[in-house]
C-alpha cells in the first residue's frame, strides 16, 4: 500500500473514532465518561462539560474530515499535529486529577502519538522536492 492511501486510511480512522467518541459525549455522557479516565462523573451542572467535550471532539473531526475530503493533505497533516495537542491535553487532565494511568496512558497518550505519527506521515508525503541547484547550460564554442 503506498504512504498516501496509509495515511489517508489513518486519518479516515481517528476521523470516525473521534466523531464516535464525541457523539457518544453528546448523547450519553453519564456512560461514555468512565472510560475517558477521571475517578468520578461530574454530578449536577457539571455533567453539561461533558457535552461541552463532546462538541470539541465533533468539530475537530469535522474539521479533519472535511480537509481529507477537499484534497488539502498538507493541512490535514498540520491540523493532525495540532490536534494531537487535545489528546495529550486530556492525559493530562486524567494524571492531574488522579484518574487512571493506563487510560492516560493507553487511550490519550497512544491516541495523540498515533495522531502525531499520522500528521507527519502526510507532511513527509506532502514536502515539496527540493529544486536541483541551478547549473548553467553550456554553451557552443
Amino acid at each position: 500500500m503506498s504512504l498516501k492511501k496509509t495515511n489517508t486510511v489513518l486519518a479516515a480512522a481517528f476521523i470516525l473514532f473521534i466523531l464516535w467518541f464525541g457523539t457518544e459525549f453528546i448523547l450519553s455522557p453519564e456512560t461514555t465518561a468512565p472510560g475517558f479516565g477521571l475517578p468520578t462523573c461530574p454530578a449536577g451542572d457539571g455533567g453539561g462539560f461533558l457535552v461541552v467535550k463532546g462538541i470539541r471532539d465533533v468539530v475537530m473531526a469535522l474539521v479533519l474530515g472535511i480537509l481529507l475530503v477537499t484534497g488539502h493533505r498538507r493541512a490535514l497533516g498540520l491540523v493532525l499535529l495540532v490536534e494531537a495537542l487535545a489528546a495529550y491535553g486530556d492525559m493530562a487532565t486524567v494524571l492531574a486529577h488522579h484518574g487512571s494511568l493506563a487510560t492516560a496512558l493507553g487511550v490519550h497518550a497512544l491516541t495523540a502519538t498515533l495522531m502525531v505519527v499520522n500528521g507527519l506521515l502526510i507532511m513527509r508525503e506532502t514536502r515539496k522536492a527540493v529544486a536541483a541547484p541551478a547549473t548553467p547550460v553550456p554553451r557552443p564554442a
